[in-house]
């Protein structure tokens, strides 16, 4: 397990106008422009705000073969004022549109759920072995022709699978999986490598973290059975906005960044674009501050299943089946629980009291993680607390710190409870970052969720504001996943990960969905969340 010590993974090089992606280069970081593509002025402003801030990359909504003509004059704009930031179009269900910002573009993204097949239905469809491989190869006639065009202008392919809209082919063989994300990727892959051409990067994007994280590391694991080293973009998306936003992105971007695997990153918030981008920095620069750490052991036996399974119980929560956190649901570490630095060797202990585990390691959680699977391997059973200590005095990057650190450890079953100490902060901050902390890795829900887009030149109201009044409606629900989408592409798919869906269906009109189900269509926006309510209250 790469937790362990610190390496970044091996790449390719990929190459998007001046910007090399991959291989020794730094994680590049990237954002997405909101605004109508057809609109050249607005988004040259944004891009340029974008790129001001420190964004690498700047993507931008392509939805048809004017947007693609379109990209040339954002490019021109760009230019006159001395800023060469690569563009991407972003493309959904229109290869035609692909083929044209093949030609305008540094890089264009096409998304393999829709590129060739029909849009997803959400239908039970079934194929015969003969019939799945004709649609296989409908793939390759359609997608070389666009990689003939890319390769004459030297232009680079982002293949973005997201979990919300893989085909029903894929579907109807893999269903809604890591598997099938994965394998929706390789079938383009393949045809790639047939054709020579490699110019090319990875995204497998979801809005639930566990999928995400576990989607990335066996998409790494299965390209390497193939021979494959392309570069990959992380992010989590519809992570909504604030707190919940950033603490969402540092548990699955931080997890794979300080495994080693990501080359470029996106914070989707729901904000401005350019706010992605210093927070995107500093969560790439927090795991990069890593190499070089002090060498952890590597387990000579790594225990099959969850080590936080295996553990007794905490002392008055022996009912509890997930992690607790110090501060809230007890207020006083005692003192006859076990203070143990990550650093010693393991030792069972005469007792079951729990151990408060800490690491002074640049490298916390690999330290840590190792301390635990030796010390489960030699049979012990103490439950054990994971401390990690911050003397950040800016809440945004406790937030962030805190999810990249917690996160690994969170997801691959380490740790029966929590203790985060940061002098600098209330313990209500601390409390909040804490729980959630453990609602992103799906081990406590605490609160309402939002699976909320960051909204782009597709978004067909205000997201921003929309987002706060759907929260404002709904804060106190707690359990409930409540999806707020910019428009179709995406969002009913996200969405089956969500209890209830708000998403744009045209000019001043809102789609309501109850997990993958349409329910009311095209109601007057001014109306909507009314309506939500009602929904939601049956």
């Amino acid at each position: 397990m790469s937790i362990y010590n610190y390496n970044r993974r091996e790449s390719s090089v990929a190459k998007a106008g001046n910007v090399e992606i991959g291989g020794n280069n730094p994680i590049r970081v990237q954002s997405m422009t909101n605004t109508s593509t057809l609109d050249t002025e607005g988004s040259v402003a944004q891009a340029l705000r974008i790129a001001e801030a420190g964004g690498e990359i700047v993507r931008l909504t392509t939805q048809g073969i004017r947007e693609a003509e379109n990209m040339a004059h954002i490019r021109k704009g760009l230019d006159e004022k001395g800023c060469h930031v690569p563009l991407v179009a972003d493309v959904h269900f229109n290869p035609k549109a692909a083929f044209k910002a093949a030609e305008t573009c540094e890089k264009v993204r096409i998304n393999p759920g829709n590129f060739v097949d029909a849009a997803r239905t959400f239908k039970k469809l079934e194929f015969t072995d003969e019939e799945y491989a004709e649609e296989i190869k409908k793939i390759e006639e359609t997608l070389v022709p666009f990689l003939n065009i890319c390769k004459q202008n030297g232009t680079a392919v982002r293949l973005g699978v997201n979990h919300g809209s893989l085909s029903d082919r894929i579907m109807s063989r893999y269903g809604d999986t890591p598997a099938g994300m994965v394998e929706s990727v390789l079938e383009f892959l393949r045809v790639c490598r047939k054709e020579d051409f490699d110019n090319i990067v990875i995204s497998i994007k979801a809005s639930n973290v566990v999928v995400m994280v576990e989607t990335m590391r066996l998409l790494d694991k299965e390209m390497k059975k193939e021979g494959m080293n392309f570069p990959l973009h992380l992010g989590v998306t519809e992570a909504g906005d604030g707190e919940d936003g950033r603490i969402k992105s540092a548990v699955g971007i931080g997890t794979l960044l300080g495994e080693g695997i990501g080359d470029t990153i996106r914070v989707s918030l729901t904000e401005d674009p350019e706010k992605e981008i210093p927070v995107a920095q500093k969560l790439r620069d927090y795991i990069a501050g890593r190499a070089g750490h002090r060498p952890v052991v590597v387990p000579a036996e790594i225990p099959e299943g969850k080590s936080r399974d295996k553990a007794a119980a905490i002392p008055g929560f022996e009912r509890v089946n997930y992690p607790v956190v110090a501060g809230f649901d007890f207020e006083v570490i005692p003192s006859e629980w076990h203070q143990v630095n990550a650093a010693s060797d393991p030792s069972l202990f005469a007792d079951d009291l729990p151990i408060v585990l800490y690491s002074d390691n640049r490298n916390a959680p690999g330290e840590m993680a190792s301390w635990i699977d030796r010390f489960t391997s030699a049979g012990g059973k103490n439950p054990v607390i994971l401390k990690m200590t911050y003397d950040d005095s800016d809440l945004e990057d406790l937030q962030i710190k805190a999810g990249a650190d917690f996160g690994p450890l969170l997801l691959d079953g380490y740790g029966s409870g929590i203790l985060i100490e940061a002098p600098a902060f209330t313990q209500d901050e601390i409390n909040s970052v804490a729980l959630g902390l453990l609602q992103a890795a799906r081990l406590r829900i605490s609160k309402t969720e939002y699976i909320a887009c960051p909204g782009c030149g597709r978004t067909l109201f205000d997201l921003q504001q929309t987002l706060k009044r759907v929260k404002a409606a709904t804060e106190n629900l707690k359990g409930l996943k409540i999806g707020v989408m910019g428009c179709i592409v995406n969002g009913p798919g996200e969405m089956a990960d969500a209890d209830y869906g708000y998403v744009g269906a045209g000019p001043g009109k809102v789609s309501l969905y109850k997990g993958k189900t349409l329910v009311k269509k095209n109601i007057p926006s001014e109306e909507a969340i009314e309506e939500l309510l009602k929904l939601i209250e049956g």
